[in-house]
């Protein structure tokens, strides 16, 4: 009961943020650009419900604005990360042998280096932008997914049903995608929700840091860090985009730990999810 309390508040609050993030243009007409220098550092209050920054912008429009910002890269970079780590994890875990062996060195090598260090070396190679945010994030996000369709493909490969579809004559490609895959499914699902709490924490610290989210984006990384220098005189600047990035990824968390109970990912006594 308590993991599908957990699913659903993530659902519902994932689905309040999306929504609040499409109805931008609605809910702040005046839009996140729009600057008014005569009201600079404007308190919350009347028609600015959550204040004005440091050209007079509306803090509650680029909130707004700014989740579509995290949510479209946190999706791009999962998306990308998983497509490639579960094809090459499949790959590597069902053919064996040296295929195997050159995966797992590679891993070990990207592994070795920290994970937000090099999104922002990277970033700063490229230049600041948002594919460029999506392809750091995406470098060393692979890693984690190959290395769980990896372990669920090679446990999986010697059960009695694949032999039965290889005497059948099927082709390695059909028995990863029809038999063995969705079995790996609900293990890379769980960690793709929890990829992407960390990736919209990963972009807005790239995004603080100057190497994300060019400006004048909204980005909420980008906002706090704008707004840090005036936290004693206007702490609206800082506490407004910290929160909406605090409650997506409270909701994904939730969504996640919900999952993971529901279908039944356990974890390894090095604390990985491992398939059931």
């Amino acid at each position: 009961m308590t993991s599908r309390l957990g699913v659903v508040a993530g659902v519902a609050g994932l689905i309040v943020i999306a929504l609040a993030g499409a109805a931008a243009p609605w809910l702040a007409p005046t839009g996140p650009y729009t600057p008014d220098l005569g009201a600079r550092l404007g308190a919350p209050g009347g028609a600015h419900l959550l204040g004005q920054d440091t050209l007079g912008r509306d803090v509650l429009a680029r909130v707004l604005y700014g989740t579509r910002i995290s949510l479209g890269v946190a999706t791009a970079a999962v998306g990308l990360s998983l497509a490639a780590g579960t094809v090459l994890g499949c790959v590597a875990g069902y053919a064996g042998g040296w295929v195997d062996e050159a995966l797992t060195r590679v891993i070990d090598v990207l592994l070795a280096f920290p994970g937000l260090l090099l999104a922002i070396a990277l970033a700063a190679v490229r230049g600041p932008s948002l594919p460029n945010v999506v392809l750091a994030l995406s470098v060393l996000g692979w890693t984690g997914y190959a290395r769980l369709a990896r372990a669920a493909v090679m446990s999986l490969r010697e059960r009695e049903f694949v032999a039965a579809a290889r005497a059948l004559g099927a082709r390695p490609v059909r028995i990863v995608a029809r038999h063995l895959l969705p079995l790996a499914g609900p293990v890379l699902l769980v960690q793709a929700t929890f990829g992407m709490a960390g990736a919209m924490v990963a972009e807005g610290s790239l995004s603080f840091l100057g190497v994300g989210a060019p400006p004048p984006l909204p980005s909420w990384g980008a906002m706090i860090d704008e707004g840090r220098p005036f936290l004693l005189v206007a702490p609206h600047l800082v506490i407004f985009p910290g929160l909406a990035l605090a409650l997506a990824v409270f909701a994904l968390q939730l969504l996640g730990d919900g999952l993971r109970d529901l279908l039944d990912v356990r974890l390894d006594g090095a604390g990985r999810m491992t398939p059931s």
